[in-house]
C-alpha cells in the first residue's frame, strides 16, 4: 500500500475544489498551484498550501511540469491530481512524475499514448471486436486512397485527425468533388491544433448521439463500468449539457455498452477512472469513438445516481487498494441533469463574454449541486477556459430532475456577464429533449438567437417589478410614480 498524506492538484477552478474537498475528507493534506491571474481564486484559499507556477498564461504556469514538480520537491507532496485539461493527458508528465518518486493520480503513461491517439486506440481494442464506424483505420494523405476508401463505405465520410479532439482537424465530405478540399483543410487544421497531421476516414453517421460510459479500473486487475452518460447536446462539437443514464437505452443496450466499454479499458491495461466515448446511430448501435484517460467534466451525473465519489475511488487506486465494489453492486439510483455553465453569448454563436461577476448568487434546495470556482465580485480572466462552473440536479426520475433543473436555473442569478444557462433553460425543456429524441445538431436544427428573447424580456420586467416593490418597502418617498416601468428596466434588469 502507498502511502499518500499530500495531494497537490495540478489544476485550478471547480475541479481543484473538487479534489481538495475529497481529499480533506479522507484526511489528506493538499496544495494548490495557481497563476498570477488566479492569486486570489477560492481554489488557492481552500487549500492548505498554495503557490504560483507563473504568468496568467498556461504555458507560463499550469503548463510548465519543471514548475509543478519543483513546488512537490519543496512541499514534500506525495501524489499529484492533473484533474482534468492542462497536464492530466500528458504522457511525459505522468513519466516525470514518476521519475521525481511522486504518485499520478490516473493512469500510466503507456494508456494515455495508446488512447490518446485515435488510430493506435482503434488497433488497441480491435483483438476485442469492439464496434467501430465503417472506414480505414490508417493514417491517410494519399488523395487516390482516400477516394477509393470513401467510394467502398460511401458518402458522406467523415476526415477526422488521429491526434485531436474538440471538432478540430474535422471536416464532413458529401461527394468525391469535396474530397480533395476537405483533405486538404483537415490535415492543415489537425497540424495546426496539434502538431500532427495524421488524418482517417470513417463513415459519417447522421444523426449521431454522443454516449461515454464510466469505467472504473485498479493495480489488481479489475475494471468496472459505472452506466453511461447522455452528452449529444453540444455547441462547436464541445458539450454543454449531460444526463445519466442516458434516456434510449434499455438493459439489455446498457449492459452491452457496459461491457464494450470494459474491454477497451482492459485493451490498455486501464487504472484509474476514465471515459470511453461511442457515437450512436438512429437505430441506437453504438461505435467505439475514443477514450479520455482522466476525470471527465460531467463526471458528477455519474456520481450522483451511483452515490460513488469518484475523486476519491481515483485516489484509493493510486494508493494502491483494490476496489470495494463489484459490478453487480452497483445500481442507477434516480436520474441526474448537469448544465455547464459557461461565460458565453448563446445570442452570439456562444462566444465569450468575459467580464465581472457583479452578481453571483448560487441556487439551493433539494437535489441541486453547484461545483464552480468563482464568488461574486471576481473576474473571470480571459487566459482559460470561460466555463464558470456546473449546475447539478437529481430527481427520482429524468422528468423529476429537468423539472428541478429548470427551478434552479431561474434562481441561479449572475449579472455583468452572459452565460449560457437561458439557452440550457431552453433546451432541457424544449419537446425533443424531453422526448429524448435528439441528437448532436441540436443547436443546428432547433435554435436560434431569438428564441432567447421571450424569456429574457419577461424575467426584465418580473426584475424591474421586485425592484420598485423592493425600493418602495425600505424607501416609499424614493419611488416616483413618474417614472416609467421601461425606466426602472433599463436601470435595474439582469443582463
Amino acid at each position: 500500500m502507498k502511502n499518500i498524506k499530500k495531494i497537490l492538484i495540478a489544476n485550478r477552478g471547480e475541479i481543484a475544489i473538487r479534489v481538495i474537498r475529497s481529499a480533506k475528507e479522507m484526511g489528506i493534506s493538499t496544495v494548490a498551484v495557481f497563476s498570477e491571474a488566479d492569486r486570489l481564486a477560492p481554489h488557492v484559499k481552500l487549500a492548505d498550501e498554495a503557490v504560483c507556477v507563473g504568468p496568467a498564461a498556461s504555458a507560463q504556469s499550469y503548463l510548465v511540469i519543471d514548475n509543478i514538480i519543483k513546488v512537490c520537491h519543496d512541499l514534500n507532496v506525495d501524489a499529484v491530481h492533473p484533474g482534468y485539461g492542462f497536464l492530466s493527458e500528458n504522457a511525459e508528465f505522468a513519466r516525470r512524475l514518476k521519475k521525481a518518486n511522486v504518485i499520478l493520480i490516473g493512469p500510466s503513461a503507456e494508456s494515455m499514448e495508446v488512447m490518446g491517439d485515435k488510430l493506435a486506440a482503434k488497433k488497441a481494442v480491435a483483438t476485442y471486436n469492439i464496434p467501430m464506424v465503417p472506414g480505414i483505420n490508417e493514417a491517410i494523405e494519399d488523395l487516390a486512397l482516400a477516394k477509393k476508401v470513401a467510394s467502398e463505405i460511401g458518402y458522406p465520410v467523415l476526415i477526422k485527425a488521429s491526434a485531436g479532439g474538440g471538432g478540430k482537424g474535422m471536416r464532413v465530405v458529401e461527394d468525391t468533388e469535396g474530397l480533395e478540399e476537405g483533405m486538404t483543410r483537415a490535415i492543415s487544421e489537425a497540424k495546426s491544433a496539434f502538431g500532427d497531421g495524421s488524418v482517417f476516414i470513417e463513415k459519417y453517421i447522421g444523426s449521431p448521439r454522443h454516449i461515454e460510459v464510466q469505467v472504473l479500473g485498479d493495480e489488481h486487475g479489475n475494471i468496472l463500468h459505472l452506466f453511461e452518460r447522455e452528452c449529444s447536446i453540444q455547441r462547436r462539437h464541445q458539450k454543454v449539457i449531460e444526463e445519466a443514464p442516458s434516456s434510449i437505452f434499455n438493459e439489455e443496450k446498457r449492459k452491452a455498452i457496459g461491457e464494450t466499454a470494459i474491454n477497451v479499458a482492459k485493451a490498455c491495461n486501464y487504472v484509474g477512472a476514465g471515459t470511453v466515448e461511442f457515437i450512436v446511430d438512429e437505430n441506437h448501435d453504438f461505435f467505439f469513438l475514443e477514450m479520455n484517460t482522466r476525470l471527465q467534466v460531467e463526471h458528477c451525473v455519474t456520481e450522483e445516481i451511483t452515490g460513488i465519489d469518484l475523486v476519491k475511488e481515483q485516489i484509493k487506486v493510486a494508493r494502491g487498494e483494490k476496489l470495494s465494489f463489484a459490478q453487480e453492486d452497483l445500481k442507477i439510483n434516480g436520474h441526474a441533469l448537469e448544465v455547464r455553465v459557461y461565460a458565453e453569448n448563446p445570442k452570439n454563436n456562444f462566444l465569450p463574454d468575459i467580464g465581472k461577476l457583479i452578481t453571483y448568487k448560487r441556487p439551493q434546495g433539494p437535489g441541486v449541486r453547484v461545483d464552480d470556482g468563482y464568488e461574486e465580485g471576481m473576474d473571470i480572466p480571459i487566459h482559460y477556459d470561460p466555463m464558470i462552473g456546473k449546475l447539478i440536479t437529481k430527481g427520482a426520475t429524468r422528468k423529476e430532475a429537468i423539472a428541478r433543473m429548470s427551478r434552479a436555473i431561474d434562481e441561479f442569478q449572475i449579472n455583468g456577464i452572459e452565460t449560457t444557462l437561458s439557452f440550457c433553460k431552453y433546451a432541457i425543456n424544449h419537446d425533443v429533449f424531453v422526448s429524448g429524441n435528439f441528437d448532436t445538431k441540436f443547436v443546428d436544427h432547433h435554435f436560434t438567437p431569438e428564441v432567447l428573447d421571450t424569456g429574457t424580456e419577461n424575467e426584465e420586467k418580473i426584475a424591474a417589478i421586485m425592484a420598485i416593490m423592493a425600493l418602495s418597502e425600505t424607501n416609499p418617498a424614493a419611488v416616483s410614480t413618474h417614472k416609467s416601468s421601461k425606466q426602472w428596466k433599463a436601470r435595474n434588469s439582469y443582463r
